[in-house]
């Protein structure tokens, strides 16, 4: 099981309050991680959840729809910390509206949280990383990377930037031992899919395509990130893991 051993790795996991990036930040937790938490509000509760597994945990407060607030999460957590060994690029927003409607206000807010904070975020980890040769990138990109989804459109777009991102990155980074992936997460039962989830028939349609027959849940992205993070998977790098019940499969 050392290929899945995280002790004495710092891992930053944003948007990390809730939902999917709790559930990470206590999977690579209990791999064995010192984790810096980051949201738009305190992440105290999973700070303290972080605590009661015997690891370290720090709580940020930084509004991701800017780039500004990366470069003072970065100094702090090598502050505390000493080093990044692993960024977990969480943080997102959707804005549902159809696309004849769609606002320049929804566009720009979406795709600034969800590609190019993402973008600037791996750029400043990996200056540390690359001090070691070592590290672990995650990007959280979507089923949408694929697909096209309803209603949607920036969402889309922007799941689909953090792919191909993904993919750069990686084809630049892997000669200075930084492994760039992503984890595409299925129908998940977050804040992010309430209003899905609210509507019957769209539920049923959504439910009747999963082969697991099931809304997906934070823990079902645990071992995904994990073994993102870990030496288990140093020789995968560009890829985009999808984590959603068989989906698409169907």
């Amino acid at each position: 099981m050392g290929l899945f051993d995280l002790t004495g790795k710092t891992a930053i996991v944003t948007g990390a309050s809730t939902g999917l990036g709790k559930g990470m930040a206590l999977g690579l937790a209990e791999a064995g991680a010192d984790t810096v938490l980051v949201d738009y509000v305190p992440c105290d509760g999973t700070a303290q959840e972080v605590q009661a597994l015997g690891r370290k945990a720090i709580s940020l407060i930084a509004d991701l729809m800017t780039i500004k607030p990366i470069q003072s999460i970065i100094d702090e957590s090598i502050r505390v910390f000493g080093k990044i060994d692993i960024l977990v690029n969480n943080a997102g927003i959707i804005r549902r509206t159809p696309a004849i409607e769609f606002s320049e206000k929804d566009w720009d807010e979406v795709m600034a949280i969800n590609s190019k904070t993402i973008f600037f975020f791996c750029q400043a980890a990996a200056r540390d990383m690359m001090k070691r040769k070592q590290g672990k990138i995650i990007n959280i990109a979507s089923l949408l990377a694929f697909q096209g989804g309803i209603t949607v459109p920036s969402y889309s777009a922007s799941k689909g930037a953090a792919a191909q991102v993904t993919k750069a990155l990686a084809n630049e980074w892997a000669q200075h031992g930084i492994n760039v992936n992503a984890i595409a997460p299925g129908y998940m039962a977050t804040n992010n899919t309430k209003a899905l989830r609210q509507d019957a028939a769209r539920s049923k349609s959504i439910l009747d395509r999963i082969p697991a027959n099931r809304w997906g849940t934070p823990d079902d992205v645990k071992g995904a990130v994990i073994f993102l993070a870990s030496p288990a998977s140093d020789y995968v790098n560009g890829h985009v893991l999808v984590v959603d019940g068989g989906w698409m499969a169907r």
